[in-house]
């Protein structure tokens, strides 16, 4: 539930999934640990926020089927592990994001993406991304180690400063569910800063009411968000994206569409377990 697209993106498909929806590792890409575990393991954690999640919880598993136009191109699975590690003496939230071609489309463009970050439980902020894409014949291995007292990111070596509680890639995802929409009036816009590809961004969501869809696992009560995106080589207009959200406590992605310059791309929930509240059901599939 990412909400701005580069305009410069290389590979426009999953990388446009993941800077959008959800917007992690492969065996090295655990380097970064010793160096974060560096950072006042002793700081007082009143110098963190405390933010409140009823959203998710460790063991949610979300799978979604990837149309590109009328093609079924692939899957993406999101997943919280059931596992708790410490980084700098505090309780994380470790999630992998995972974005894959189907067989009969990597002959095409060939797809195996997979994404991490490790989110402090309490604050609901990165301590540790991890990238690693492999697009076709692109690829790009990222880590980026964020200091939350000192407001800056280690990104591959080179350090930037940060505005107060940046979010990654994949953990804005997963915080954007924890936010409160309670009083939410259509035309509403949500907004929190995000550290993408060496940048900070504002990711920007407008509130657009609620709607009942029909979906792969039944029918489902939904808040609907239009993500406020760049125009331009992705975008043609700033209303081509549209993300339906469930309408509980939980807060999951129920679909996204959006029209990119390239065609079109829709994503469709079709599993979930390990949910941390009853979903919106109004009729079981």
């Amino acid at each position: 539930m990412q909400f701005v697209i580069l305009s410069e993106m290389k590979t426009p498909i999953f990388k446009f999934l993941f800077a959008i929806i959800i917007p992690l590792l492969l065996s090295g890409a655990r380097n970064g640990m010793t160096s974060i575990k560096s950072i006042r393991q002793d700081a007082n954690s009143d110098e963190l926020r405390t933010h409140t999640n009823e959203a998710f919880k460790r063991g949610e598993k979300l799978t979604y089927r990837m149309h590109y136009g009328f093609i079924n191109a692939g899957e993406v699975v999101m997943q919280v592990l059931d596992e708790n590690k410490q980084i700098g003496g505090r309780n994380t939230l470790h999630v992998v994001g995972l974005g894959y071609t189907n067989s009969s489309f990597d002959w095409f463009y060939k797809v195996r993406d997979k994404y991490e970050s490790y989110i402090d439980e309490d604050a609901i902020l990165p301590w540790l991304f991890i990238r690693r894409v492999r697009e076709g014949g692109y690829s790009l291995d990222q880590n980026q180690i964020y200091n939350h007292y000192k407001n800056t990111v280690d990104s591959d070596g080179k350090n930037f400063d940060v505005p107060d509680n940046v979010q990654d890639m994949m953990s804005a995802f997963y915080y954007a569910r924890t936010m409160d929409f309670s009083n939410a009036k259509e035309g509403d816009i949500f907004e929190f800063p995000c550290f993408v590809d060496d940048e900070v961004w504002p990711l920007k969501m407008k509130y657009m009411g609620k709607e009942t869809i029909k979906s792969d696992v039944g029918k489902i009560r939904c808040i609907k968000f239009r993500p406020v995106v760049q125009q331009g080589r992705v975008f043609k207009k700033e209303e081509d994206m549209n993300a339906w959200i469930s309408d509980d406590k939980n807060r999951i992605p129920i679909r996204a569409e959006a029209k990119i310059a390239v065609g079109s791309v829709k994503m469709d929930l079709t599993e979930y377990s390990g949910l941390a509240n009853p979903l919106a059901l109004v009729e079981k599939k």
